[in-house]
């Protein structure tokens, strides 16, 4: 239990950074790549969308897992604290509820993660849509 107390916050908080700095680089990766696109470039719908879509998915899976990663280092936060509590012995409540309040702020670093990431997934997302209707106007093809 001593090993989980120790390196519970450090495994947690370096998932979470790692899958921030994954998104922010596809994110910026994207951005750049949109503005610099030349649509007529493209001659198929299916290389188009591939190039479009391309670390999208980076983008979303940390914008769905980022929660419950840091909802796992909840749980395992309150087990610890729950743990400490049943070994006896005269413990404050004051004790209890700093464990469980540290306990939380690894949900709460998961939900800061992922606001972000379902946000910048969705905007890209409408971009994609955005540059493929461009696309198919430049080619005359109906939407």
């Amino acid at each position: 239990m001593e090993l989980l107390k120790t390196w519970l916050d450090p495994l947690i908080f370096s998932s979470l950074g790692l899958m921030s700095v994954l998104m922010l680089a596809a994110a910026l990766e994207r951005a750049w790549f949109y503005r610099k696109l030349r649509l007529e470039d493209y001659t198929d719908p299916h290389t188009l969308m591939i190039a479009l879509t391309e670390k999208l998915t980076v983008i979303y899976t940390v914008g769905a897992s980022a929660p419950y990663v840091g909802l796992l280092g909840t749980v395992f936060g309150i087990l610890i604290t729950f743990h400490d509590l049943g070994q006896g012995g005269d413990i404050a409540v004051s004790r209890i509820m700093v464990g469980l309040a540290l306990a939380l702020k690894a949900t709460a670093l998961g939900l800061l993660v992922a606001i972000p990431a379902v946000m910048t997934h969705n905007g890209l997302s409408r971009r994609v849509e955005v540059l493929t209707a461009r696309w198919k106007s430049l080619k005359g093809l109906p939407e």
